[in-house]
């Protein structure tokens, strides 16, 4: 964001636009961890399964987000005079 306002420009709000895929499979992914670590007295194979299917979706969100994003070339090393 600009420093100079409060408010998010358009780049800013396509980029979280980008990200929502994402962000609700980490969430998706967030409650199944949750689930195992409440559960009582041990996570059951829905709960695995849950657990399974949420990282799959987390890693496929992920791929998606990095496939639309422009590879970003490596800085141009200078030489160092010796």
């Amino acid at each position: 964001m600009n420093n100079d306002r409060d408010e998010p420009t358009p780049a800013d709000l396509a980029a979280i636009e980008a990200e929502m895929p994402l962000i609700e499979a980490e969430m998706q992914m967030l409650d199944a961890e949750i689930r195992i670590l409440l559960a009582d007295p041990e996570p059951t194979a829905l709960d695995w399964h849950r657990m399974r299917r949420a990282e799959k979706l987390v890693m496929r969100e992920l791929e998606k987000l990095h496939s639309r994003r422009p590879a970003k070339r490596p800085a141009a090393r200078r030489l160092r005079a010796a």
